[in-house]
């Protein structure tokens, strides 16, 4: 649960910066910091939470969601190994004699 708050924290820090640079941006400022400074924290906070996450899923930390594709294949093996009904007289349905000239 911890590993996921520092995710969001992380997250919330890097849209912070962002719009920090977006600030910049549109007032012209060019005083303390220039915009591809918070630009550069930006893209080194989003390879750490990027990092983080890659190795929270691999220690176990975050369990991820399946491949819907796994679980289609699940349902096509049920349904290919289901066993056929058997057919006895009374079940069986009779054929049906139709006429050519009608």
């Amino acid at each position: 649960m911890i590993i996921k708050i520092i995710i969001v924290l992380l997250l919330l820090f890097i849209l912070f910066n962002l719009f920090r640079a977006l600030f910049i941006m549109v007032s012209g400022k060019t005083g303390e910091r220039p915009m591809s400074h918070f630009l550069g924290r930006r893209v080194l906070f989003s390879v750490v939470v990027l990092i983080l996450v890659i190795t929270a899923v691999k220690l176990g930390f975050i369990q991820t969601n399946h491949s819907p594709l796994t679980a289609t294949a699940r349902i096509q093996i049920r349904i290919n190994t289901a066993t056929p009904h058997l057919q006895n007289a009374n079940t069986k349905q009779q054929l049906e004699m139709q006429s050519a000239y009608l």
